[in-house]
């Protein structure tokens, strides 16, 4: 019995891994004094300051510092989410999700920042805005299981999310909505490359059915960014299926690849 717990642990390592360091490190900051809290805040943001001072560490130890919402809320569903990704696209897979996504929007956000500061369009004080979390790693996550959608909701499910993100920062109006919008784009991107096998169970559909929930208020922080979100997701999942029903798009993910002897069997037939 013990053997088998740890191989079950072992098909989500990297969540297992993850998860204790986010809640390590979150217990120890709830004990430290305020002005302590800040400044690991501030060491730890990837925000222009420190990114042009060269502390790119930023770049990984911001996902590991969260400053929203309480540690009860937010932990168990990051936890569902990753678990649910890690047992359909596997370890490797996630982690280049995760990280892709991480990475990927803060570089994006910060280059956006640094133009906009530079042109004069934002105010100098931005660049010490703190910038911590897991979302944007969450969202890649979240998108990523596009490769396990079936493929005839797949589309639907890239315009939902793609939908959601772009309309909630255009409503919330800060960088940090804007990188949510470029961490989901680069998740659904990243799952062209993955073949993932579908096995859809009902405690996994109850298992996307809470991350999704999950995604969609990291996305939306106000009722009217709900209804906003809402209704702009379902437009855009449903033009997107509508398109892709159109013009017979298949998404990459789970397509058999084409080799030589296909294309020499199909000539001979």
């Amino acid at each position: 019995m013990t053997a088998s717990f740890f191989t079950r642990l072992s098909r989500v390592r990297f969540t297992v891994a993850y998860v204790a360091a986010l809640f390590a490190v979150s217990v120890t900051m709830l004990m430290l004094s305020p002005q302590a809290h800040d400044r690991v805040i501030r060491h730890a943001s990837t925000n222009l300051h420190n990114l042009s001072h060269g502390r790119l560490g930023t770049l990984i130890g911001s996902a590991f510092v969260v400053e929203a919402g309480p540690l009860w809320f937010w932990l168990p569903f990051l936890t569902c989410l990753l678990v649910l990704a890690e047992l359909h696209l596997h370890t490797i897979r996630l982690l280049v999700a995760f990280f892709v996504g991480h990475i990927g929007a803060t570089l994006v956000v910060a280059a956006a920042l640094a133009m906009a500061v530079k042109m004069g369009w934002m105010p100098w004080s931005i660049t010490r805005v703190s910038d911590v979390g897991m979302s944007y790693g969450a969202l890649a996550a979240l998108g990523a299981l596009t490769a396990t959608i079936p493929p005839r909701l797949r589309w639907g499910w890239i315009g939902w999310w793609i939908s959601v993100s772009v309309a909630a920062a255009v409503i919330g109006g800060e960088f940090t909505n804007a990188g949510h919008a470029v961490a989901v784009t680069l998740g659904v991107l990243v799952s062209f490359s993955f073949r993932a096998p579908i096995h859809w169970t009902p405690a996994r559909c109850l298992m996307l059915l809470g991350s999704a929930g999950f995604g969609f208020l990291m996305l939306v922080h106000s009722i009217w960014g709900m209804a906003g979100g809402a209704v702009f997701g379902l437009t855009g999942a449903l033009l997107a299926h509508l398109v892709a029903r159109r013009f017979g798009h298949r998404p990459a993910p789970n397509a058999a690849p084409v080799t030589a002897r296909a294309v020499s069997n199909r000539i001979a037939n």
